[in-house]
């Protein structure tokens, strides 16, 4: 059997006391959707479910609006996933990219089309969430989630999920959606499997009007000096975010790669008003998506594109699939169906999302591999320069690129040869 939702088909073992009449709750007081956690995978759930009609409760451990570490850059597929009307608040529009070399070779290429947008987390969120409201979900804020039981005294029968809160207070519902992320309860409860963890560093740093006038509708992609590194500058209006990526394992060389980084822009005499980092991390392809009547999405799924670690689509296209499926698995009467609907939300992601971080994880290997051909082929080849305006516009992908460019797939094919001859020959 597939290790996605392996255990779903069965329901877990009863608990040997029989609850009493007076202790099953009334329908009522049970939610057909709990989602916990109000990022944009959580409240794209939330949204997705409530416009279904459903009566939905939005959880989340922190006051909104809060910080999250991210470039907040909004792709095309991002913009596509927003509920109808949802206006963007957006700090600039970029028409330009600004490539580099580990800080050389640097070229930029332009568009007379907007490639993407950026946005400051705290805003976009706050109003992702403020449209799940309008929907008819209701948000608890400060409500932080210790546990998930899906059998068990808490739970009064087969089609109920208890979600135990801090305190002690339980939450009843009859499906439940974890967008709480990578390192949140409900992926551990699902089983959630992780295969590449990536260390974050970013600043924001406030700059003079003559410094933001020079990076208005410009972003710099850095390609850094570890396998697999890039660093980024986002332009905000009077605030760049500045940032780097790379592999878990060197924190101490990611942090001078941000530093360096910092430093040859000419940044380094501005203070930052905020200094942060992030782990992100990819689900493994045979990692479940969901146990019984809990699915997950967004971070708490491992859903991210894994050569640039963008997730802010992931998220949105991955919340609004889980609540639809949330729907389904809440009327569902017994485990079978319960099951069946799961599976069918593990396939819809898998289909799509599943699709692109394959094709994601072949280009990272390339990546980390020959940076510089990389490099070379986007400022220099205007059919891969077309090729990344199209990915940002959201009028392909590159899973839509490799099928439909024969060229492309020989690339990758022989790439994933040369790496295996690698290993390989490995002692």
């Amino acid at each position: 059997m597939s290790s996605e939702n392996a255990d779903a088909g069965r329901e877990p073992e009863e608990s040997s006391s029989v609850p009493q009449e007076s202790s099953v709750p009334q329908e009522s007081s049970v939610w057909d959707v709990v989602v916990v956690g109000a990022g944009p995978a959580g409240a794209s759930a939330a949204y997705a479910a409530a416009v279904a009609g459903r009566r939905v409760l939005l959880l989340e451990k922190a006051e909104i609006p809060r910080y999250k570490t991210c470039g907040g850059g909004i792709i095309g597929f991002s913009r596509d996933s927003l509920p109808p009307g949802f206006e963007l608040p957006l700090k600039d529009r970029i028409h330009a990219v600004t490539f580099s070399l580990n800080g050389k070779l640097s070229r930029t290429r332009r568009s007379r089309r907007m490639l993407f947008g950026l946005i400051n987390r705290p805003e976009f969120d706050a109003g992702l969430v403020e449209e799940a409201q309008k929907a008819g979900a209701e948000l608890r804020t400060g409500a932080t989630v210790t546990r998930v039981e899906q059998h068990g005294p808490a739970v009064p029968d087969r089609r109920t999920v208890a979600v135990v809160l801090a305190g002690g207070e339980t939450v009843l519902a009859r499906a439940v959606v974890g967008a709480d992320g990578s390192a949140g309860r409900i992926g551990a409860h699902v089983g959630v499997k992780l295969d590449q963890v990536d260390l974050g560093l970013e600043a924001e740093i406030p700059v003079p009007e003559t410094v933001a006038e020079d990076w208005a509708g410009r972003v710099l992609i850095d390609w850094g000096p570890m396998p697999g590194s890039y660093g980024w500058v986002f332009p905000k209006g009077d605030t760049l975010t500045v940032g780097v990526i790379s592999a878990r394992g060197d924190g101490a060389g990611t942090k001078r790669y941000l530093e360096d980084f910092v430093g040859r822009l000419g940044l380094a005499g501005f203070e930052p008003t905020v200094s942060s980092g992030h782990l992100t991390r990819c689900r493994s392809d045979d990692s479940p998506l969901s146990r019984g009547r809990v699915v997950v999405c967004g971070d708490a799924a491992g859903l991210l594109e894994p050569w640039t670690r963008e997730g802010i689509s992931f998220a949105l296209r991955s919340g609004r699939l889980a609540g639809e499926w949330a729907v389904r698995i809440a009327e569902a009467h017994d485990a079978v169906d319960a099951r069946r609907q799961a599976l069918n939300y593990a396939f819809a992601i898998k289909a799509g999302l599943g699709v692109e971080m394959s094709v994601g994880r072949r280009m990272l290997r390339l990546f980390e591999r020959r940076p510089g051909l990389l490099h070379a082929v986007l400022t220099s080849f205007r059919p891969a320069w077309n090729a990344f305006a199209g990915i940002t516009r959201g009028t392909t992908s590159l899973a839509e690129l490799v099928r439909s460019h024969p060229l492309a797939q020989r690339a990758l094919h022989l790439m994933d040869r040369r790496g295996a001859d690698e290993v390989s020959s490995r002692p």
